[in-house]
């Protein structure tokens, strides 16, 4: 399975190094400019077992899922 990094799917599962999360929030945030009219960068909140949170830009999330750093759980490699 492909995920759109842009729209991942609030419960995903993911390895981030040792720990294991998971996706429990998505959080969109934009400006106004010129071209195009509004840009939105999307942001996920992720919870890991050990109770640690994270906020994640999908910019960062696609850089750390080509580099390996990060998987996504039950995804066929």
């Amino acid at each position: 399975i492909k995920y759109d990094v842009s729209n991942l799917p609030i419960g995903l599962l993911i390895r981030d190094g040792d720990k294991i999360g998971i996706i429990y929030r998505e959080i969109k945030s934009g400006t106004w400019s010129e071209q195009p009219l509004f840009n939105w960068r999307i942001n996920y909140e992720i919870y890991y077992e050990d109770g640690s949170v994270c906020v994640m830009g999908s910019d960062t999330i696609e850089r750390l899922l080509e580099s390996g750093k990060l998987e996504i759980i039950g995804e066929d490699k």
